[in-house]
Order: structure tokens, then C-alpha cells, then sequence
């Protein structure tokens, strides 16, 4: 049949079937009590045809619950209008394009898209089996307004997410990785990259606790450059009258590094580094702690980060000695430097060998 649907591109194909006899184990526990005609969409065609399926649904009376239900076919999706083919389909035009795109280029609901790209996603999960990775790398998402966060666990490896889940970032969540991926491949896991969130460093030394841990570079940088705002505000609070005007509206050219400044950033800069002699020295440890990435064997970044540490001593910079305290590695936690490269954004290089107590 063609042309249905205001669309004279579709066809239609009627599946008869081969006996209207109701199958034997129908009789024993249900009552057949007829069938229902659908037509469901099943695939498109390389000459951009659509094509739909006319078939016949039983429908039985189930003695043991009393309700009326429909047979379940196996070659329908979750959604009974389309087949698992076209579900299929839809999940790989989602792979190259938006969900919004596929759902007008298909004219469909967004929803209706959604679904069936999950459907997808799912069967291809089942193809994969569980993971077991070597080298992971955990981070939380925000999926609303209010605080509400979802667990992300990626194989930094083979670059790609393998779990998302619990339902905060707390340490019952993070452990429900761990229960998922199992106790024998939990015990393959050589290195956890991660942010300076605790509970996700806990629970990672509870049920892998031969894995290394190692925080982002991302997440160390942005601490030093707090510690170095507090530095800004305590001396823009010592100061007084005209002296405040180099300090006051630099914060971010403090913060940003000195080649993504403008020109006008640059001149502010050295004029505020040539009023205030702490900043001075604040902004100079904080460019200089950069280079502890630029070392490709522990032992030298284990002696460069303790000159550095130990270049604080009579500066009076209390927050730069939190910091160091911080970043001061925990027991157990030895990572070789040859994973320099590998983070949490697979473009992020890490702190190497370093975390917090």
C-alpha cells in the first residue's frame, strides 16, 4: 500500500498470521479475548521511504492478576509504534546529530526521540558486557537548579563514560560504582583521577584501595588561585586611601596567566606588582608552581614541590601554607608521573603524585 499518512513516500507491508489459533500456553493461565490491528513504523529505506508494519496484537485475560493484556512481540521497541530496527536507526542518526535535528528530520516528538535513543544506548551497554578499566576518571554533573548531581565515571583509556549514576556526590554514590563494576574488576583499577571532593577519594580507598589517586590540575590551580584572591583582599584590607586604587577591580588579571592578558591588562599588572610587595610575591609563586608539570619523574617533582613549599617560609602568606598542606600527598597514594597526561577532561593534565590528607 502506498501514500498513507499524508506522506507519498510510505509503504505499507501487512503481516498475516500464519494461525489464528491461540497459542497453548494461553490456555492455561489466561483467557484469549481477541487481537488489535497497529501499524508500526519499521525502518527507512536508502530511497528515503518510509515503511510501516500492519500487524495483528493479541490481547489475552490474565486469570491470575484479572487484567487484559497484549502480547509482547520481540521485534517491537519499548514503544510499541516502532520496531527495535527503527529505534536502532534513530540511535545512530543521534550519534552524528541533535535530538532536536533527528526529530524534525523524521518528524517526530522529541520525547519520542529521546526514548527511542535511549532504547539504543541500553542495547548497546548489554553488547559491551561491564567494563574493566585500568585508569578511571570520576566527576559529578549538575542535571537541575538546586544542588542536584549525578556521578560520572569515564575509562580514561579508551575515552569514553562507562557509569552514570547515585543520586548526589557522596560517598554512598560513589560506592555504588564500585558494587556495579564488581570486587574482582574493582581490584584492575591502577589510578583514579578526580577532583579534591573527599567522599569520592574515600570511597575509592575502601573498595579499590590498591588504585592511586590523582587530582586534576584544573582543581589544584583553582585552589592556588583562591588562595591568592585572599592574599588581594587581606592587603586590600590593610591598605587605606589613594594605596587601594592598584589593588581594587584586578582580581582577574591576578588570577588570569600573563600571555592571555591584554595590553592594558599587562601595564595594570606590573603597576599593581611594583606597588604591593606581597602580591608581588603571591603572583610569583603562583606562575612558578606551573612548572611542576613539566617533570616526567616523580622524585624531581617530589624536590621541586618541596622548594616551593618550602619558599614560603617567612613570606607571611598564610593561605599559599594551607594550600601546601592541602596538596601535601596522602599515604598510600604513589602515582608515577608518566600519567602526566591523563585527567578527568582527557585534555587536562593532572597533578602529578600529589593529594590531599
Amino acid at each position: 500500500m502506498r501514500g498513507i499518512f499524508g506522506d507519498p513516500r510510505a509503504r505499507v507491508i501487512a503481516l498475516k498470521r500464519r494461525s489464528k489459533k491461540p497459542p497453548a500456553a494461553v490456555a492455561v493461565a489466561s483467557s484469549w479475548v481477541g487481537t488489535t490491528a497497529r501499524c508500526v513504523a519499521c525502518a527507512i529505506c536508502r530511497a528515503a521511504t518510509l515503511i510501516y508494519l500492519e500487524l495483528e496484537v493479541r490481547r489475552v485475560d490474565c486469570h491470575r492478576c484479572g487484567k487484559v493484556k497484549r502480547e509482547r512481540l520481540d521485534f517491537l521497541a519499548d514503544n510499541p509504534l516502532y520496531t527495535k530496527r527503527f529505534a536502532y536507526y534513530v540511535g545512530r542518526r543521534c550519534r552524528a546529530a541533535t535530538i532536536k535535528d533527528v526529530a524534525a528530520e523524521l518528524a517526530l516528538d522529541w520525547h519520542t526521540v529521546k526514548a527511542l535513543d535511549m532504547q539504543y544506548m541500553e542495547a548497546q551497554l548489554e553488547r559491551v558486557g561491564t567494563p574493566g578499566p585500568q585508569v578511571i576518571g570520576v566527576d559529578e554533573i549538575s542535571i537541575r537548579k538546586g544542588h542536584t548531581y549525578r556521578i560520572v565515571v569515564s575509562d580514561l583509556l579508551r575515552g569514553r563514560p562507562i557509569w552514570f549514576g547515585g543520586t548526589d556526590r557522596s560517598e554512598a554514590s560513589m560506592s555504588q560504582f564500585y558494587v556495579w563494576l564488581g570486587k574482582k574488576k574493582s581490584a584492575r583499577i591502577r589510578l583514579a583521577v578526580m577532583d579534591m571532593w573527599r567522599p569520592f577519594r574515600l570511597a575509592t580507598n575502601v573498595h579499590a584501595p590498591q588504585a592511586a589517586i590523582l587530582f586534576d590540575k584544573f582543581h589544584v590551580i583553582r585552589h592556588l588561585g583562591e588562595a591568592l584572591d585572599h592574599v588581594r583582599k587581606s592587603e586590600y584590607a590593610r591598605l587605606q586611601g589613594r594605596q587601594r586604587r592598584y589593588i581594587k577591580g584586578q582580581k582577574y588579571t591576578l588570577l588570569s596567566r600573563k600571555e592571555n592578558l591584554t595590553l592594558d591588562g599587562k601595564k595594570a599588572l606590573k603597576t599593581l606588582l611594583a606597588a604591593n610587595k606581597r602580591l608581588n610575591t603571591a603572583y610569583v609563586l603562583k606562575e612558578s608552581f606551573g612548572a611542576l608539570w613539566s617533570y616526567e619523574r616523580e622524585g624531581w617533582a617530589r624536590r621541586f614541590f618541596d622548594n616551593w613549599r618550602a619558599s614560603l617560609k617567612w613570606q607571611r602568606l598564610k593561605p599559599y601554607e594551607k594550600f601546601a598542606v592541602m596538596s601535601v600527598r596522602s599515604p598510600g597514594s604513589a602515582v608515577a608521573v608518566a600519567w602526566r597526561a591523563t585527567s578527568n577532561a582527557t585534555r587536562e593534565p593532572p597533578l602529578p603524585s600529589y593529594a590531599s590528607p
